[in-house]
């Protein structure tokens, strides 16, 4: 379990708690104690110094307003890499040199993924103008100290892995094998988050819930499932998981009927 608390000015109080309280109810477990992704701070420095010293960063003073008229791709602006050849004394961002030699990988439920970064995504920050790191440094740094070996996440994310790919190799890192699983949208095809306004996990009727995650997720569970204790459902879930049945599927509409 890693809380990932690097960007205070957006961290709600108390909502890490909540997170930990509402797993719990629903039956996951954890091995050893609780990280914090926050008390990795000097390892997260000491691979951006390694970076620097390699000559793979440089810092950019560029403001969004300076950025406003440059491309955008899927995960957003892609950098012109305007300060690449220049020096900067003012307040700035790191940011890692990328190239167009395409980084490729097969990812577990969506196939061959490739991104060409310097072309698709330009020159990223690994460290904010503010001092504070950036996720994609961050994330990379915290699965190796924890050896990380296989990532599931949600479909939402997989633009960001080639960048994780590429810090991966640059710092001489092994590379995880990486699953990505559909996210859940409303009928609008949005994504259900906080941002979004959706509703919290419920932790009323977890049976239930479980249930209906596991039927969103095309797993077929017995109708009586759904009232059976949690215990039961982890051990029927596991048993039959059935991770083909995602295979290339992006998005699972989470209240069709409405």
């Amino acid at each position: 379990m890693r809380i990932e608390d690097i960007d205070p000015p957006r961290e709600q109080p108390g909502a890490a708690g909540l997170i930990i309280d509402a797993l719990a109810r629903y039956g996951f477990a954890w091995d050893g104690a609780i990280s914090y992704q926050s008390d990795s701070l000097d390892a997260h420095l000491e691979a951006i110094s390694a970076l620097h010293s390699s000559g793979l960063t440089y810092r950019c003073g560029c403001s969004r307003r300076d950025l406003a008229d440059a491309p955008r791709g899927p995960l957003g602006i892609i950098y012109p890499g305007t300060c690449r050849n220049r020096s900067q004394t003012q307040e700035a961002a790191i940011r890692v040199r990328t190239s167009n030699v395409a980084v490729e990988f097969e990812d577990g439920l969506q196939g061959y993924q490739v991104q060409q970064l310097e072309a698709e995504s330009g020159d990223f920050v690994i460290q904010r103008r503010d001092g504070l790191i950036a996720y994609q440094l961050a994330v990379v740094v915290d699965d190796h100290i924890q050896g990380v070996s296989e990532v599931v996440r949600g479909i939402d994310l997989l633009p960001s892995t080639p960048r994780q790919i590429w810090l991966q190799s640059l710092l001489g890192y092994p590379r995880p094998r990486y699953r990505h699983i559909p996210v859940a949208v409303d009928n609008s095809g949005e994504k259900l988050s906080k941002s979004s306004g959706a509703l919290p996990l419920t932790t009323a009727d977890v049976s239930n819930t479980l249930f209906a995650a596991l039927e969103s997720l095309r797993q077929q569970p017995p109708p009586e499932l759904a009232s059976a204790p949690v215990p039961v459902i982890w051990d029927w879930a596991i048993e039959h998981w059935n991770a083909d049945a995602l295979r290339g599927i992006r998005q699972i509409n989470a209240n069709p009927a409405s």
